[in-house]
């Protein structure tokens, strides 16, 4: 990634400022569209406290929440509570259509975000509603369900560098399965990328650039793991940048 690139992956707006309880799960509902309580409480410490946060930011009028799928309410944030977390996304209520895919990002998320190598290393989460935010209108590409940043000189638990220091992955959680030629070309189309989001058409893959992503983790469904296995075959040497991994248990709707 070159400077500009790393400029503009920089983190969200921090949640020491929000002066509420659990700041950094309200920034988290914020970020990923919404999430349903069962997951907020993954954040709080339990579905005690993750109710009492809901409550209270309904209260503040930070969020609203609604029983939108089976399961668990749904959880969302308003304009106001955008504006505390210091965010300019458009507020709404989650599309019905994307409730599947919502929770089972939200889930990949919660189980990267807890593992020891994510927090040692002090990786970050850049959500797909920030890399919308920077895609210019009516520009056609494919974009990921998020991006994980790995800092430069990232060490381990233990102290020792991690290889995959100054890497920027993207991720896709995949639910349903696309045809086998739509997903190796998407794959392809992630892998040769050069520029960020929102940059001009003549960067987006240019040669001899850097690739963007070093990786992609792909975590699947059992539904689609057969057609983003055949997928990444297709790809010959370019399948070693591709991970593939089934979804965190709770994943799916």
């Amino acid at each position: 990634m070159t400077n500009d690139d790393k400029k503009s992956a920089a983190r969200p707006p921090s949640a020491g400022r929000l002066a509420v309880r659990n700041p950094g799960a309200l920034v988290f509902a914020a970020e990923m569209y919404g999430l349903q309580l069962d997951q907020l409480a993954a954040l709080t410490g339990g579905e005690r406290s993750a109710r009492a946060a809901a409550s209270r930011w309904r209260e503040l009028g930070y969020a609203e929440t609604a029983q939108l799928s089976p399961g668990a309410p749904w959880l969302w944030v308003t304009k106001a509570g955008l504006d505390a977390c210091g965010f300019g996304y458009r507020p709404g209520k989650p599309a019905l259509a994307r409730l599947a895919h919502i929770r089972a990002v939200a889930a990949a998320r919660i189980a990267l975000e807890a593992t020891d190598g994510y927090q040692a290393a002090s990786a970050f989460w850049r959500c797909e509603r920030r890399i919308r935010s920077r895609h210019g209108v009516g520009v056609r590409q494919h974009l990921p369900d998020a991006e994980v940043h790995w800092p430069d000189g990232a060490r381990g638990r233990d102290g020792s560098p991690i290889g995959w220091a100054g890497e920027c992955w993207a991720i896709e959680a995949e639910i349903s399965p696309k045809t086998v030629a739509r997903t190796t070309a998407i794959m392809r189309e992630i892998l040769f990328r050069t520029g960020d989001y929102g940059c001009l058409a003549a960067d987006v893959a240019v040669p001899g650039r850097p690739a963007r992503h070093a990786r992609a983790l792909y975590l699947c469904s059992p539904a689609a793991l057969p057609t983003v296995l055949r997928a990444r075959a297709a790809l010959g040497p370019l399948a070693a940048r591709i991970e593939v991994r089934d979804l965190p248990p709770g994943a799916l709707l």
